[in-house]
Formats: structure tokens, sequence, C-alpha cells
């Protein structure tokens, strides 16, 4: 089955680390080329003769890297909107807000940690659960599929690209990201934590 653009889950006029106009362009021609070319890249692996692959040049390799790199942009893309839409307000007893303290020592460690993630970063800053070790990390990924953890569950993602900030805060990133922080539904996370983390 195609893979299909999500549509945002909430009102724009409810988002207020970004311009509606910033939303439309991001999420309905940025994202949804991601979409886009997944599908048309799936479409052509499941036609593609492999045996001409090899490890110096082959278009079946090509295919294989810009597969992963859209399928993450995609995935990524859902969600940084998924994490959008409230007050930025946590509750210091949620199961997620307790994981945090437990890995970071406490909340505004971790939000230390997550912003000068987020400032160093050429792409993505995410919060991920490690199963290798049972905590949270924030882990930089440059690239949509450069710097991901195996087996990690991301629950907050802020895309840094230029592309997400520019036209509304110009090269002030730290600006945007404190911004997006409190536009973050501490509401939904939590649930995401408590269905996607097993024995947390």
């Amino acid at each position: 089955m195609a893979h299909e653009l999500k549509p945002l889950p909430w009102d724009p006029k409810r988002v207020t680390c970004v311009s509606e106009k910033v939303i439309q362009w991001h999420h309905g021609t940025h994202h949804a080329g991601y979409v886009k070319k997944r599908n048309e890249i799936e479409e052509k692996i499941e036609k593609f003769d492999k045996a001409a692959a090899n490890a110096n040049y082959s278009d079946w390799g090509e295919l294989k890297r810009r597969e992963t790199f859209n399928a993450a942009g995609m995935i990524l893309h859902e969600i940084y909107w998924e994490n959008m839409g409230s007050d930025g307000k946590h509750d210091e007893n949620s199961e997620i807000v307790k994981a945090l303290v437990n890995s970071f020592g406490s909340f505004e460690k971790w939000k230390e940690d997550f912003v000068a993630t987020a400032k160093a970063s050429l792409g993505w800053a995410i919060l991920c659960w490690d199963p290798s070790d049972g905590k949270l990390h924030n882990f930089l990924v440059d690239f949509h599929n450069n710097g991901a953890v195996w087996g990690a569950v991301p629950l907050i993602a802020i895309d840094v690209f230029e592309h997400a900030y520019y036209f509304d805060y110009g090269p002030d990133r730290a600006k945007y990201i404190e911004a997006f922080l409190n536009n973050l539904d501490w509401s939904a996370i939590n649930e995401h934590f408590k269905k996607s983390v097993p024995k947390h």
C-alpha cells in the first residue's frame, strides 16, 4: 500500500512556534515530498534488476540510500507535527517526565541538553528511549538517516534545518527552539511514551 501524507493533528491556529504559512509549505510541500519520493523509490525497487548491484557505484545502491532518507524524513516529520499544539506545560507526575528525571537528573537538565543538541545539529534533535540501557537520550541526527540508534523509540523531534524556521526567525535558531518547547503537547508525548516504551 502506498504511503500517504498524514493530515496535521491540530488546527494551525493552535500552533504558535511557526507561522501558518511555514506550516503550509513545510507540511504540504516539503513533508509531502518525502512521502511521494518514498512511494516512487519503493515502486522502482519492486521492478529493479538487482544483478548489477555493486559497492563501487550502482543505481541500486543509490535507490537504497535514498529509500532510508525519504522514509526517515517522512517519519520524523510526522513526530515533529504530533509534538505541537499545546502550551508546553508538563505534569511532574507524568511517566515521561519521571523518565526524563531518571535519565537526566531533572527536567531542566533534559531541556538544557535538548536545546544544546538542537543548536548543534544540522537537521534534527530527537528525544529517544534507548532499549540498550533503558534510558532516554537526546540524539543528534544531521540527516534523516544519519545518527539514528537502532531500536531506539523517537518521542520528540525538532526539525532544525533552515527551512523549518528561517522565514519566521531568520538566523535566531535559539528563539525557534524555545518557541517549539513552549508549544509542546506533553499529554500527547506522555501517551506515546506509555504506548511505545515497554516496561518503563
